[in-house]
């Protein structure tokens, strides 16, 4: 019981350090165990404090991955207790197929990515989350932070149905009112061709 209510008065805290800055979050989070969270768009430093706010009023629990190097001595293990799981970027080996196998291996994981990759301008996405769900298949949920209207939520989860552009398609129409502090930053939603 005592985690419940400290549970519900982060959530509080939450919600109302995101009011008084005019933030607000407009969704719950979805009812699954199991999915990967695409965060769109990513253009800015301020993406992560204010998205931190809305997980936790909305009380989700989730993974991110972040560079090895972010793991180091001193804010390593701050990081890992964040969620955080580091990858080693130069070994691309098998990445894909072992994500899969951690969403197979636990209960629960919702892994949230970044599918531009960086805060910089990028010409188009990184299509590792695509194939890690349907590898793993589980669903993929689009969350925002958009911060022309200061609204934030996820949307509806979907699986992936193997046909990359059919999707992008889908997700393209979700962003298409949402804006990232930095639009022009924003990354096409597109795949750059194998």
């Amino acid at each position: 019981m005592h985690t419940t209510t400290r549970e519900k008065l982060s959530q509080r805290f939450a919600r109302r350090v995101l009011a008084l800055f005019g933030w607000q979050v407009e969704t719950g989070q979805p009812a699954l165990k199991k999915y990967i969270l695409v965060v769109y768009p990513h253009t800015s430093n301020w993406d992560f404090p204010w998205g931190y706010l809305g997980k936790m009023a909305l009380n989700l629990q989730l993974n991110w991955m972040g560079k090895d190097s972010l793991f180091r001595w001193p804010l390593g293990s701050l990081f890992r207790r964040l969620g955080g799981i580091p990858v080693n970027r130069g070994e691309r080996h098998n990445f894909i197929t072992q994500f899969a196998e951690r969403f197979r291996q636990r209960q629960q994981l919702i892994l949230a990515i970044t599918p531009e990759g960086t805060r910089g301008h990028t010409e188009c996405w990184k299509s590792g989350f695509y194939y890690m769900a349907k590898e793993a298949e589980v669903p993929v949920a689009l969350a925002y932070i958009d911060y022309r209207r200061k609204r934030m939520g996820i949307g509806e989860p979907f699986m992936v149905s193997g046909d990359p552009q059919h999707d992008l398609t889908k997700i393209r129409h979700f962003y298409a009112d949402k804006s990232g502090r930095y639009p022009n930053k924003a990354g096409t939603i597109e795949f750059k061709l194998r």
